[in-house]
């Protein structure tokens, strides 16, 4: 058995070294296919160093002392070949990067689940494949994006953990940590539309940008696509792309109510369903009808990951909570079915989070009713800022908003 056990990891360690021995080759011939011969190594190379690493850490698996050893020679033995590098005006350590991994593969194959070598063995890969493409994001990238992202990334990770969870506020009977939990969900699935959006699909269209642009905000993407239409020709893609992202939006809702609470989520299923597969076909008539003469245009992308908003946002969401809950107190399920219908006019996710996590004396099927009708109110809002922006331009988006946001509301009363 435990010889099975030592034949299974060396095979994998040859294997995944050899591999990347001749991903090496193929990287040498795509991109550096003039230096001939200033390349360190072949497939049988790394081969090598592959075994070297697996027999120098099976010799003495406690300290490791004889693999630090051969991990010495190997950087001597490059920074011989490096310090040529330097010679001749190149600097690149991303082949001592590729030399150490493929040294590391013995350890990392007996001290892990098999798992784990491979993903770092398939993400070597790609790294070496994705060259041109990381060069070409990096060039485009807004440093000052990824500095918000790291900052929200740092309070996620540091305070999150930090926060009660079995605390609760008085009258709220919530905790912070699910407050800072249901900030961090919604500014995740609002940054990555926004990333999709501005630069996995750079040379966006008009359809893209309400498909997309419905991940974080419908109501934002109609008031663009709108104005958009104000100044060019009636088209028929501005009507598809604004209902696009009113479907996104019935999609959005249904995931975040899935992440906090699955018995709405499955009461709103079969409605919203509905209106997803009524707008998918209502886009897809007004897409097929439209010319593209004004397919690409330039849109303003604002962040949604500031953390002034993520702070705005939580203190929204507790203000709409503690309303919530007097309303319900006070004034029952009519209370809410008005309370719906007046939030759809400002920024639902706040009170549809508030819903989906609060402790309410109300039954699930009458908070799935108040999301139901608080998105059929926000159409409503939607269709009068396409009237109001989109004038003439965008009367048929202003139509069928209507109808959705009645049908909606409909669908939330009678539930």
């Amino acid at each position: 058995m435990i010889i099975d056990s030592i034949l299974t990891h060396f095979v994998l360690t040859i294997l995944y070294s050899f591999l990347i021995g001749l991903e090496i080759r193929a990287y040498k011939l795509k991109f550096h296919s003039d230096d001939d011969n200033e390349f360190f190594g072949t497939a049988r190379t790394y081969t090598f160093v592959g075994v070297l690493g697996f027999v120098l850490y099976k010799i003495e698996p406690i300290n490791f002392s004889i693999y630090i050893i051969g991990f010495i020679g190997i950087t001597a033995l490059f920074t011989i070949f490096y310090y040529k590098l330097l010679n001749e005006k190149k600097h690149s350590v991303v082949l001592y990067l590729v030399l150490l991994i493929v040294y590391s593969f013995g350890p990392l194959s007996n001290l892990f689940p098999f798992w784990f070598p491979s993903l770092i063995f398939v993400v070597t890969i790609f790294l070496l494949n994705a060259k041109n493409k990381i060069f070409s994001f990096n060039m485009n990238i807004n440093i000052y994006e990824f500095e918000t992202l790291g900052k929200m990334v740092l309070l996620s990770i540091v305070i999150l953990p930090l926060l009660p969870q079995d605390k609760l506020i008085p009258y709220l009977g919530i905790s912070l940590y699910k407050i800072w939990l249901t900030v961090v969900v919604i500014s995740a699935i609002s940054y990555a539309g926004y990333i999709v959006q501005k630069y996995l699909f750079p040379s966006k269209g008009i359809f893209l940008t309400g498909l997309i642009g419905g991940t974080y905000s419908s109501t934002a993407t109609t008031v663009v696509l709108s104005k958009k239409a104000q100044t060019s020709e009636k088209n028929h893609i501005i009507t598809a792309s604004i209902i696009a992202a009113t479907s996104v939006m019935y999609i959005r809702i249904l995931a975040i109510s899935a992440i906090f609470n699955m018995e709405v989520a499955k009461t709103i299923f079969l409605p919203f369903l509905f209106f997803v597969c009524l707008t998918g076909i209502v886009t897809y008539v007004y897409y097929k009808k439209a010319s593209k003469s004004i397919n690409n245009f330039e849109v303003t992308d604002a962040n949604p990951l500031e953390l002034g908003t993520a702070f705005i946002f939580a203190i929204l969401f507790v203000i709409t909570m503690m309303v919530t809950n007097f309303v319900i107190e006070n004034y029952g399920t009519s209370g809410l079915h008005f309370l719906s219908t007046i939030v759809g006019f400002a920024d639902i996710d706040p009170f549809i989070l508030s819903l989906l996590t609060g402790k309410y004396a109300i039954e699930p099927s009458q908070i799935a009713s108040a999301i139901i009708i608080s998105a059929g109110s926000n159409n409503i809002l939607k269709s009068i800022y396409a009237l109001w922006f989109g004038k003439d331009k965008t009367i048929s988006s202003f139509i069928w908003l209507v109808i959705l946001g009645v049908l909606t509301m409909l669908v939330g009363f009678l539930i």
